[in-house]
């Protein structure tokens, strides 16, 4: 059963097309490049899930999670895919999309094929951004409601693994297991073969996890309320000028958290600063964080305009425009 589809990114993309239409020369090819790689990694993780769909979208012993951002304990884990059966194994699963192909070497170092330079390039690993993940997705499994057998809380069995374009070249290294980095079309004959190598105790292990398809959408829904969709401000990472429109247009809305209205002003209280509603004059709190452990982001007023800015990083970016 699927659960949760991706999230749109059309919008930024849209976005980073404007952008780039109004940027100088300078910027211009920095803005290309991201769209390249938001399209590459959109790319990715649509041939990924139609896969995952096609196998496991109408199984009920299994739920499926695309595009899950959660923030635990002042962590944050992007998990492209997820997949949890019944079993409480769970699939955690990161999409690469390589238009050429990609080398691992005996280090276990990733190095993407660069088309344009025609030579290698180094890049984060996978595996090491997936095991990331799935120490923040432990710490949400800790913090929801889960089953219990004769008293005793259960706890998932998790599983990384990295896939690849079907059509992308992958260059293994031969002292290194990189099993665990597979092709797209491979994953239903390599989660068979995960369940299949499983030993006897494992199997009884598996037996006494079981859980009914009623708990397992539950324990999938808790997930999905956790899920904090990433806020994308190009126009203040780029520094692309534009007219007041042009920002307001660009910026995430903002909801009444009491009315769901829109008609919403930033006001300063006790407390800090709050969005007040004209609608039902109801106050919402705001909550920002740039997601690194220790770091305080907090908001700049400059007239209308309110930055959100994060003096660790040395960021600054438009937040919000408050009506006149």
């Amino acid at each position: 059963m699927i659960l949760k589809n991706a999230d749109d990114k059309l919008r930024y993309i849209e976005q980073l097309e404007k952008l780039r239409e109004g940027s100088d020369e300078e910027t211009k090819p920095r803005i290309e490049r991201e769209l390249r790689m938001l399209r590459a990694g959109a790319k990715g993780e649509e041939e990924a899930a139609y896969l995952i769909n096609f196998h496991y979208g109408a199984l009920d012993k299994t739920a499926v999670i695309h595009d899950l951002r959660i923030e635990v304990g002042g962590r944050v884990a992007q998990i492209d895919h997820l997949i949890i059966h019944r079993t409480l194994n769970v699939f955690v699963l990161e999409s690469k999309h390589f238009h050429a192909g990609v080398k691992i070497s005996d280090d276990g170092e990733f190095l993407m094929w660069n088309q344009y330079r025609r030579a290698y390039e180094g890049m984060a690993s996978p595996l090491e951004q997936n095991d990331r993940h799935i120490e923040v997705l432990k710490e949400a499994f800790a913090a929801i409601d889960m089953p219990t057998r004769v008293g005793m809380r259960l706890s998932p069995v998790f599983h990384s693994y990295v896939l690849v374009s079907s059509n992308a070249r992958i260059k293994r290294p031969e002292k290194l297991d990189t099993s665990k980095v597979i092709k797209a079309d491979m994953l239903s004959k390599t989660i068979d073969s995960q369940f299949d190598k499983t030993g006897f105790f494992g199997v009884l292990g598996n037996a006494s996890r079981i859980i009914s398809e009623e708990t397992l959408r539950d324990i999938g829904g808790q997930l999905i309320a956790l899920h904090k969709p990433a806020q994308f401000d190009y126009a203040g990472r780029f520094k692309v000028a534009g007219n007041q429109t042009d920002v307001q247009a660009s910026l995430v809305k903002h909801q009444c958290r009491n009315c769901g209205s829109e008609n919403l002003s930033i006001q300063h209280g006790r407390y800090g600063y709050y969005f007040k509603c004209a609608a039902c004059e109801g106050n919402t709190p705001i909550k920002i964080g740039c997601g690194q452990v220790g770091h305080k982001e907090r908001l700049r007023k400059e007239g209308l305009n309110f930055y959100r800015e994060c003096a660790e990083c040395g960021t600054s970016s438009p937040y919000y425009v408050n009506p006149i």
